[in-house]
């Protein structure tokens, strides 16, 4: 079976955004980095453009939503690198047009939002379970969000107080709540669950009128990603501060 001296990441939705800024910013600290994408071009060509800066990179195509595309992907990593060191799962989506509110949010757009946002997920975390228990030091880093807080959408004081995109909050309110059910299961291991809000970031979900550039939006996900073995686990995290749940 082979193996690789180096950690070896899979970020789910590289190719572009705070996934992208993600693989390159682990790159620069030496690890392999593999580029989750649905799309074989895109990530291809993400990969290509990392591996130009002198990253190890290399595509893995995965689609969050489709068993036999995780299975796969799964089978692949382990034939090439025996093992996986960080799951970063990344990919997700936001339904501007249809998310609108809980008297109106369809369930279509639910199940929709949930498919990927935390259904795929789970999915993803489950296929690559195995090859984390391989590593040394695994890192299960969940993309989460403040609009996944119970407690910010309960205070009327809380800048989010307002803000209702009810499937993409209710789907990252189960992401956390998977991951610290999945950090409790995997207490006693060498594996370290988090979720990580980013930030508002300007990315295409994020749009331009966010205040955080990508280059910081990524900071929270690279130090989960990384952390040392006395850091924490179960957690719901942006820049060093625990968030409420």
């Amino acid at each position: 079976m082979p193996t690789s001296p180096t950690r070896i990441a899979l970020i789910t939705g590289a190719n572009k955004g705070l996934g992208f800024e993600t693989a390159r910013q682990l790159g620069r600290q030496g690890v392999t980095v593999l580029v989750g994408a649905r799309d074989a071009a895109r990530g291809a060509a993400a990969a290509s453009t990392l591996a130009g800066e002198g990253i190890a990179a290399h595509h893995i195509a995965i689609e969050v939503t489709d068993a036999a595309s995780i299975s796969a992907a799964a089978a692949e990593v382990e034939r090439r690198f025996g093992r996986l060191d960080i799951l970063v799962n990344n990919a997700g989506v936001l339904d501007y047009a249809n998310d609108t509110g809980v008297e109106t949010t369809s369930l279509a757009t639910l199940r929709r939002v949930f498919e990927t946002n935390f259904f795929g997920l789970v999915a993803v975390t489950q296929a690559f379970l195995p090859l984390l228990r391989r590593s040394d030091a695994g890192r299960i880093v969940n993309l989460s969000s403040i609009l996944g807080s119970i407690g910010e959408h309960s205070d009327p004081n809380s800048p989010i107080y307002a803000m209702r995109f009810p499937a993409y909050d209710a789907s990252k309110a189960a992401v956390n709540m998977y991951t610290a059910e999945l950090a409790q299961t995997l207490k006693g291991t060498a594996i370290k669950v988090n979720a990580a809000h980013p930030g508002w970031v300007k990315t295409d979900m994020g749009g331009e009128q966010a205040p955080m550039q990508i280059i910081d939006g990524v900071k929270t996900s690279v130090a989960l990603a990384t952390l040392p073995a006395d850091g924490p686990t179960g957690g719901y995290w942006h820049l060093g501060v625990h968030l409420r749940w």
